[in-house]
């Protein structure tokens, strides 16, 4: 399949939402989240340090990986959420948008790459362990994961 990857923009904003409702349908099992609060994504299209980076197919948004560029207490990328419709799931694109992130941080000279999961959504565990993420910190809920970039 063709997919393009790209930096999101501002018009990408209500596809976006309707994403992360899947990704939180999915991991809960439930039709009943909440989704972003109005404003949650501006800082992704008006910051420097924070981005949307998306995979398209066919004219539609299918996946996405949120960025933030953190500097306290240590410099760090935090990858907050990805996101990828469930058609297109084990295809590449979370790795795909996941190595571009890291390339990102390569770039910009940040020496660590975090995350966090939910304990229940496993599938996302064994895609992290898999990129060379390791678990660092037990939050109750979810693990935070740490991939130090050379």
């Amino acid at each position: 399949m063709n997919y393009i990857f790209r930096t999101a923009t501002e018009k990408d904003q209500a596809n976006i939402k309707k994403l992360f409702i899947e990704m939180l349908q999915t991991i809960y099992h439930t039709e009943t989240v909440q989704g972003y609060a109005e404003g949650d994504l501006e800082s992704f299209f008006h910051s420097p340090d924070h981005k949307i980076y998306i995979a398209e197919y066919e004219g539609l948004v299918i996946a996405y990986l949120s960025i933030e560029h953190h500097h306290e207490p240590s410099e760090y990328l935090y990858l907050d959420d990805l996101c990828v419709t469930k058609r297109h799931r084990n295809s590449g694109i979370g790795t795909h948008l996941i190595q571009t992130a890291e390339e990102y941080a390569k770039h910009i000279g940040i020496p660590a790459v975090v995350l966090h999961f939910e304990k229940c959504n496993l599938l996302a565990y064994k895609l992290y362990e898999r990129l060379g993420y390791r678990i660092y910190r037990d939050e109750q809920h979810r693990y935070s994961m740490v991939k130090y970039i050379k």
